[in-house]
Order: C-alpha cells, then sequence, then structure tokens
C-alpha cells in the first residue's frame, strides 16, 4: 500500500503556485487549503474507507488530493484549470512513493498507477458543470474544497448524475453551509435546502475558519455532510417538483397559492392542488418540506387533463 510521506505545508503550497506562476483567482473561486490539520478533518468527516472511490471536484495544488490518498482511496480529481490540472501528477507523484505517470491522449484523463495496477488518482481536465461520466468505476463520496463561486451547482449536479454517491463532504462558504443544511421554517431554508433534501439529508459538522486558507477569504468557511436516501415516493417528476421549489420561492413573501399561481394556471387551481396536498394555501415556501413540495407537484400534474389547463408538463 502507498503511504504519504507528508501532507502539504503553507511553503511547499506557496512554492509550488510560484514555480507554475499560479495565482488564486476570485474568477474560478480558487482558495488553497494550507493546514493538514483540516484536510485530515475533511477526510476523517467524509467517513473515507481504504479502497473508496472518491470523486474531488477541484483539487487545486493538492492539498485535499493528498488527504484522501493518504486515507488509502482511489481519486477521481475534476480539475477545471489546466495549469493545476498538469502541476498535480507531479506533485502527487512526490508526495506518494511507487506511483507511476500513465500519460493519456490530449483529450483522455492523465492516471497515476501503483505497482498492483491499481488507478490511485485519475485527473480529469473539465468543468465540473459539463462533467456526465467519471472514468474507472463509479464514485461512492464526493469529497471537496468546492470553489465559492459555484459551489451549490456542482453539488446538486453531482447529486444528480452520479447515483453511486453515498455521501458527500464538501466546504462552503458558512452561510451556504447554513443554507444547504436549513430545515423547514428555519430563516435559512430556500432553494438550496430544497433540492438537496431530494437527494439526502444534510448536517453541518464543522466551522472552518479563514486562516487556514490561502489567499484568506472574506467570510468563513464550513463542512456540510451529506448522506444519500431516496427521493420522496411521488410519481412526479423531479423537474416537476424543482419547477413549484423554484416558484415557491421567487418571492419568498408570498402565499403558496399566490406563488404557484402562474404554475398551476390561477390562484383557484393552485388553492386546489395545494389543499389535495394537505398544504396550507396561505403557507409560504419556507414551511414546506420536501414531501411536501412532491406533493404539491404530483397535484398540480393531475389538473392538467381536467383543467384545461398546461399544470406541470412532465419531461
Amino acid at each position: 500500500m502507498s503511504t504519504i510521506t507528508t501532507l502539504l505545508g503553507p511553503a511547499e503550497i506557496r512554492e509550488l503556485a510560484e514555480r507554475a506562476g499560479v495565482r488564486p483567482t476570485k474568477q474560478l473561486g480558487q482558495n488553497f487549503v494550507l493546514d493538514g490539520g483540516t484536510v485530515r478533518k475533511i477526510v476523517r468527516q467524509a467517513d473515507v474507507e481504504p479502497g473508496d472511490r472518491v470523486v474531488e471536484v477541484g483539487p487545486g495544488l493538492g492539498s485535499l488530493t493528498l488527504g484522501l490518498l493518504e486515507a488509502a482511496a482511489d481519486v477521481v480529481a475534476v480539475e477545471i484549470d489546466p495549469t493545476l490540472a498538469r502541476l498535480l501528477p507531479t506533485t502527487v507523484a512526490r508526495h506518494v512513493p511507487g506511483l507511476t505517470v500513465v500519460a493519456g491522449a490530449d483529450d483522455e484523463p492523465v492516471v497515476l498507477r501503483d505497482d498492483a495496477g491499481r488507478d490511485r488518482l485519475t485527473i480529469v481536465l473539465a468543468d465540473a458543470l459539463d462533467v456526465r461520466a467519471l472514468p474507472g468505476p463509479p464514485p461512492v463520496a464526493l469529497v471537496a474544497n468546492l470553489p465559492y463561486n459555484v459551489s451549490v451547482p456542482v453539488l446538486l449536479t453531482f447529486l444528480e448524475r452520479f447515483d453511486s454517491l453515498e455521501r458527500v463532504l464538501v466546504m462552503v462558504q458558512a452561510e451556504v453551509a447554513d443554507r444547504l443544511a436549513a430545515p423547514p421554517g428555519s430563516r435559512t431554508y430556500g432553494v438550496p435546502s430544497a433540492k438537496a433534501a431530494w437527494y439526502a439529508s444534510a448536517r453541518r459538522t464543522a466551522t472552518v475558519g479563514r486562516s487556514v486558507f490561502w489567499p484568506a477569504p472574506n467570510v468563513d468557511s464550513a463542512l456540510v455532510r451529506f448522506d444519500r436516501r431516496a427521493a420522496p415516493a411521488t410519481d412526479a417528476s423531479r423537474e416537476a417538483v424543482f419547477a413549484v421549489v423554484d416558484a415557491a420561492f421567487a418571492q419568498r413573501r408570498k402565499m403558496l397559492r399566490s406563488a404557484l399561481s402562474a404554475l398551476a394556471g390561477s390562484s383557484d387551481l393552485a388553492v386546489a392542488a395545494l389543499e389535495a396536498a394537505g398544504v396550507d394555501p396561505q403557507a409560504r415556501g419556507e414551511r414546506v418540506d420536501i414531501a411536501g413540495f412532491a406533493r404539491i407537484a404530483e397535484q398540480l400534474r393531475h389538473l392538467g387533463p381536467t383543467s384545461g389547463r398546461p399544470g406541470i408538463v412532465e419531461p
């Protein structure tokens, strides 16, 4: 089994970046983790086990990548920055003895393979939002320090496209973490909370201070853990349920009978659907859990044939 000699420290991270001419950019949401203790906390709270196939989005200079390899996981790293993607194999090979870099064709991933022929690290150069398939066995976990500017879209996209993901542990802005883990009825509950709940249960597990990053962000960060669960039982599609969620929060202070009137065809039809779903028409979206939104979508779907209105059109 390959072992890690050391994780990346502050001096080496800055040296790597300088040597490669890399300057973290706000455009790509790049904030590199300097602290090995934080890296190990992320890996530990993700319950990474030896042999797990883990996808990491935005590996950057490789801090978390090395932590995942230290835990004996096999990692698929999705990196949008070509310079960082080219730098990562050399960095990992220097820290993990016994790995050989296997370079693919221009459009194929770079693989680091151990002496037993096991692919320990596969580097995919791509925008995570465009990724629809990953090389190798399906991943069982997503573990990542997500770029701040795309954290929610990336999270929801991967939960949708990779149903093999049993658990997710991501580091995001503390404010975003609160929204993702918020229960119905709380002031931070909204579209991200409800949509994430379609796929998984969520909980915030730790706060991460600004000093562990380079450059230090202007906000605190937090770790959020997601555990996959079955979607609500409904004959409405996920797209239909999410359309109801979007409409319910488009104007947050509106009662549902008004917020859903356009989707239903009228306020009266919205009231009929809400009552049939067991939801108070005068409630607001922040009071409804994902199962409630699924029931509403189901009732709106049934409006179409009887009301002469489109209701929710299934894909």
